[in-house]
């Protein structure tokens, strides 16, 4: 696997935006920015959160302070396949994220408390997220097709496309297939931009012209009301 950071302190952005808008600003797009190391790549996550979802339920309706632990893997998992335990956190608007990489088998043990943690400071920050929510389980896996883009001369610059986003809450180990439930129309993405600083003027006016403009959308959070509303017309 190619050199990666582990520690991110950063703000993010996300846009539902539609085919015919992401197609008008590739162009531009690609004369400032390039496909990082990863380019198209399947995105693999766990979620993982308590019985009674406590961590998604404070997600949605928090406003100050959200947090969130996952397992993810870049394209489809294998036992021996590099994996990134991730601790996110995101406090007034500033994301927070901390990572351990380790082969996924080892992941799934060190996160169901089969084994210790790593000798490591972030690990041990891990460790105690597990030992303070001490009945975290699997609750959600998410997929989707990405492409991710590096700006040519700020590394602190970022842009992510997903598309085909998926989910399930049933059969939550990831070698077992990318297969869910549609989280969003065919012809629709998120567009993540990810910076340490302000955008650029070039991208602010790119989004501008396209009417492209912020909104909050969180793949868990909207698969959890999905669930959700499942459910209630259930027992309608």
């Amino acid at each position: 696997m190619a050199k990666s950071k582990n520690i991110f302190t950063r703000v993010e952005k996300k846009y539902v935006i539609n085919k015919a808008q992401l197609d008008a600003m590739l162009p531009t797009l690609l004369e400032h920015m390039h496909e990082d190391e990863y380019g198209l790549s399947t995105i693999c996550s766990t979620y993982y959160d308590t019985p009674d979802m406590r961590l998604i339920g404070a997600s949605i309706i928090a406003k100050t302070y959200k947090e969130k632990l996952r397992l993810r893997c870049y394209g489809e998992p294998r036992e021996d396949a590099s994996a990134f335990v991730e601790l996110k956190k995101k406090y007034k608007g500033i994301v927070y994220k901390r990572r351990i990489f380790m082969p996924y088998k080892d992941a799934i043990s060190f996160l169901s408390g089969e084994t210790p943690a790593p000798n490591d400071q972030i690990a041990r920050e891990i460790a105690y997220a597990l030992s303070y929510y001490p009945d975290l389980k699997p609750a959600i896996n998410i997929f989707c097709e990405r492409t991710a883009y590096e700006d040519n001369e700020d590394e602190n610059l970022r842009l992510t496309v997903d598309r085909n986003l998926r989910y399930r809450m049933d059969d939550l180990d990831l070698l077992h297939g990318t297969h869910g439930t549609p989280l969003l129309p065919e012809d629709r993405f998120i567009l993540e931009i990810k910076t340490a600083f302000s955008m650029p003027l070039w991208l602010v006016h790119l989004l501008d012209e396209n009417k492209v403009y912020p909104g909050k959308f969180s793949k868990y959070g909207t698969a959890f009301n999905m669930e959700l509303e499942k459910k209630r017309a259930g027992n309608e």
